[in-house]
């Protein structure tokens, strides 16, 4: 059995602006390394964990290192599978933008978004390794709110109907022979 403890980033300006992030290297904001440092603290009350592997983008990597020093564990590595979707011409753009620019069918225009297909597919190659490598492990993944969301709709769609999911909300699975097992769903009780 691994286990896996799935992380969103903590927030960042763009966040706050409704700005489409994508692939773009933003920071965490002032709030962002707060809220990474409440799941860290959340994380060490709870129980051990083997290792962190965060996506490559900086907000990832600054929760990552947060949280690590939060446990004492340093990243194991990074992966640029489990970036954010690359939102090609939206990136930096906000739905008011959007519609400004493009119209209000901007949604069905080829603006070179990577398509939520893709983005789960690569999430689940990722996750199907974790498996195989990390038997009898317990993983943090530090990533984004879409890959993440996406990557669970596949692994249980009947059970994920949304893939909304909240600055550094924890979601804990289990795969046990093959078969995976949700034990928590974006939880945020760190935050309050």
């Amino acid at each position: 059995m691994i286990t896996i403890g799935l992380i969103r980033h903590g927030i960042t300006d763009w966040n706050d602006l409704g700005k489409a992030q994508g692939t773009s290297d933003i920071s965490l904001n002032k709030l962002g390394r707060k809220q990474a440092g409440a799941v860290g603290d959340r994380i060490l009350e709870e129980g051990n964990w083997d290792m962190i592997i965060s996506s490559d983008l900086s907000r990832a990597i600054e929760t990552a290192e947060i949280i690590g020093s939060k446990i004492n564990l340093a990243i194991t590595c990074f992966d640029e599978r489990i970036r954010e979707i690359d939102c090609g011409e939206i990136e930096g753009t906000t739905e008011e933008d959007r519609v400004e620019i493009w119209g209000s069918n901007w949604r069905k225009l080829n603006l070179g978004m990577e398509s939520f297909e893709d983005v789960g597919k690569r999430g689940i190659e990722f996750m199907e390794e974790l498996v195989t490598t990390y038997d009898g492990k317990r993983v943090l993944i530090v990533s984004h709110g879409a890959l993440i969301g996406l990557t669970l709709q596949r692994i249980l769609p009947t059970v994920f109907q949304s893939t909304h999911m909240d600055n550094t909300s924890l979601t804990v699975l289990n795969n046990t022979n093959g078969k995976w097992d949700c034990k928590l769903y974006n939880c945020t009780k760190h935050l309050i």
